[in-house]
């Protein structure tokens, strides 16, 4: 099989899987308990009023042409009208996924850098002290939930030692020019400092053990005992051409990490009430606003397929050995 047979395949692969996640989420919302009318219809309307709010969302179609016309605005990227706030559900994701991203990369660039140059060392220096404590540090990292490490950060840094805020992006009453200005503000990164290094404590470990395992097979290479042969430096066998030749795993799976960070940051959001797309998702979900809370499960899910096959394509092109049989 050839690349494009391979792109093709996989492309259609994106739609099907995007298809399916859409009306999995349709029929999972429609499931629900409850009457999903209650939050935009009140009892003390009159019937005609309720039968007009209703009908004016399409909630009064028949469930078939309910699903026909969610697949036909989902081509679009119409999810529909927010029933909190009346808003189109595009302006809603619009306004929370920039802080999502904002925190998200920040935690992402903060733990690969600092993850990478552990698993360099954590390979260059196997069967060390230093090995050990690099490794139990990752698996501690992907083992401990990220609400509880964040929780326990919120009470001891926030709660007794009042060096952190306790929630928000901003300080109350805190004005600024647009959300650039906002981003680089003191007050901002203030705010962002904690929940940036819990989530990143939590990345941090996939980088540090795919590194090092990279590392220790590359450190077996022949090359090596070649370059130690031509008389070059400790420093330059380890950065230059053991590390460099390791870091393909570390690239192609920060594609599949980049996806699902994207969706991790959701306990992280809810624990420091950080106003971003995942705790607008869990807060849309609690107040049976289900267009906002289908559009955001869609825009996260499709986040994460798409990066994945992102990084199934770069696979190939980065690795000349890999083949698409």
């Amino acid at each position: 099989m050839g690349k494009a047979s391979f792109v093709v395949r996989r492309t259609l692969q994106l739609v099907v899987t995007l298809w399916a996640v859409g009306t999995v989420l349709f029929g999972l919302f429609r499931l629900m308990p409850g009457d999903p009318t209650s939050y935009v219809v009140s009892s003390q309307m009159t019937q005609e009023a309720r039968r007009q709010i209703i009908a004016s969302y399409g909630l009064n179609e028949p469930l078939h042409i309910q699903y026909i016309k969610f697949l036909e605005n989902l081509v679009v990227l119409n999810f529909g009208q927010s029933f909190h706030s009346n808003q189109p559900v595009t302006e809603v994701i619009a306004t929370y996924l920039p802080n999502t991203l904002v925190l998200m990369l920040t935690a992402f660039v903060a733990a690969y850098a600092i993850g990478i140059t552990l698993g360099v060392l954590s390979g260059w220096y196997r069967g060390s002290r230093f090995e050990r404590s690099t490794v139990i540090t990752a698996l501690t990292a992907r083992s401990v939930p990220t609400f509880y490490v964040g929780l326990i950060v919120l009470w001891i840094f926030g709660a007794e030692l009042g060096v952190i805020p306790m929630s928000g992006m901003t300080s109350l009453g805190t004005q600024n020019a647009g959300f650039w200005a906002m981003v680089f503000s003191v007050d901002f990164l203030h705010h962002l400092l904690a929940p940036a290094l819990v989530l990143g404590f939590y990345f941090m470990g996939y980088p540090l053990l795919i590194m090092r395992s990279s590392m220790l097979e590359v450190l077996s290479e022949d090359f090596i005992d070649v370059c130690r042969a031509k008389g070059l430096t400790e420093r330059t066998i380890m950065f230059k051409h053991a590390a460099r030749n390791a870091m393909l795993p570390v690239v192609t799976a920060a594609a599949i990490a980049l996806g699902y960070a994207v969706g991790g940051s959701v306990l992280i959001e809810t624990v420091f009430a950080w106003p971003g797309i995942g705790r607008e998702m869990v807060r849309a979900v609690l107040r049976r606003d289900f267009p906002v809370a289908q559009g955001t499960f869609i825009v996260l899910a499709a986040t994460i397929i798409i990066l994945n096959f992102v990084a199934d394509l770069a696979y190939g092109y980065l690795d000349p050995r890999v083949t698409y049989d």
